[in-house]
C-alpha cells in the first residue's frame, strides 16, 4: 500500500526532481503541493511567480494544490501560526509524510526537522546529499524544461536571467557557485516534463530589480512570466 505524502513545493527544479523520484519509485501516494504565496502580490513567495501559473502548473502535474498565503514582509510568528494551521490540515487528513527538495543546506534541513518533531509529520528528503552536477545533469536528462525566473546578482551574472537550463547553460555556469543553484544564487519556474500532461505556455515579461533587505543594495532580479493563452 502506497503511504501519503504532501510535497513543499515551490514550483522550481529541485522540489520537481524530487517529486518525479517519489513518483517514480512506486512507493507513494502523492496527496498535494504545499505552496506559500505572497497575499499583496498574488505570487509564490520565493520564486515571485505569478498565481495562475503555479495553478496551471499543479493541474499539468495532476496533483492538488495546498496554499499558505502570508503578507509581504511577512513576521515569523505569523508566518509560523499559518504554516503551523497548513501543518495541523495536512495532519487532520491522516497524512504522516512531507516531502523537500533540499539538496545540501545543514542549517535548512535541520531547521525542517526540528519544526516537525513530534508532532507526527515526518519528513523525506529523496534528492539530499546527491553531487549538484549529477542532478542537473539528469534533471536536463529526463526531460525537464525549466526557466530562471530570479538571480541573486551578488553570485551570478544577471544575464542568466530568462535562460531555460539546457547544456548551454551548464556550460555558461560559473563554476565556483553551485549549479543547481542551492545557495539561492537563482530560483525557476519548471515548465514542461515527463509528470507533466502538457506543457506550460509563458512568455517574458518586465524585468524588476528587488534590493537586498540587509544591505538596501540592488540585488535581486526577477522576470515576469506571463500566461500565453493556448491557440489551440
Amino acid at each position: 500500500m502506497k503511504k501519503k505524502i504532501v510535497v513543499s513545493f515551490s514550483g522550481g527544479k529541485d522540489s520537481i526532481l524530487a517529486l518525479h523520484r517519489l513518483q517514480k519509485s512506486g512507493k507513494w501516494e502523492i496527496e498535494s503541493l504545499l505552496t506559500t504565496l505572497t497575499e499583496d502580490y498574488d505570487r509564490t513567495t520565493m520564486h515571485g511567480v505569478r498565481n495562475s501559473l503555479l495553478e496551471m502548473q499543479a493541474h499539468s502535474l495532476g496533483i492538488p494544490l495546498r496554499k499558505v498565503w502570508i503578507p509581504k514582509d511577512c513576521p515569523n510568528e505569523i508566518y509560523q501560526q499559518r504554516m503551523g494551521n497548513a501543518v495541523n490540515r495536512i495532519l487532520a487528513d491522516g497524512i504522516a509524510y512531507i516531502m523537500f527538495g533540499d539538496i545540501f543546506l545543514e542549517d535548512v534541513k535541520v531547521y525542517r526537522e526540528k519544526m516537525l518533531e513530534g508532532i507526527g509529520l515526518t519528513p523525506i528528503f529523496p534528492i539530499w546529499g546527491e553531487d549538484s552536477k549529477k542532478l542537473i545533469d539528469e534533471f536536463v536528462k529526463e526531460g525537464f524544461k525549466t526557466v530562471v525566473c530570479c538571480v541573486d546578482a551578488f553570485t551570478i551574472d544577471a544575464s542568466f536571467l530568462g535562460r531555460v537550463i539546457d547544456e548551454p547553460f551548464i556550460n555558461d555556469y560559473p563554476v565556483e557557485h553551485d549549479v543547481c543553484g542551492e545557495n539561492g544564487e537563482f530560483h525557476t519556474f519548471v515548465f514542461d516534463g515527463p509528470n507533466f500532461s502538457y506543457p506550460i505556455p509563458y512568455k517574458l515579461g518586465e524585468c524588476r530589480m528587488v534590493k537586498d533587505m540587509f544591505t538596501g543594495q540592488d540585488r535581486f532580479y526577477f522576470v515576469d512570466l506571463l500566461s500565453v493563452v493556448s491557440s489551440k
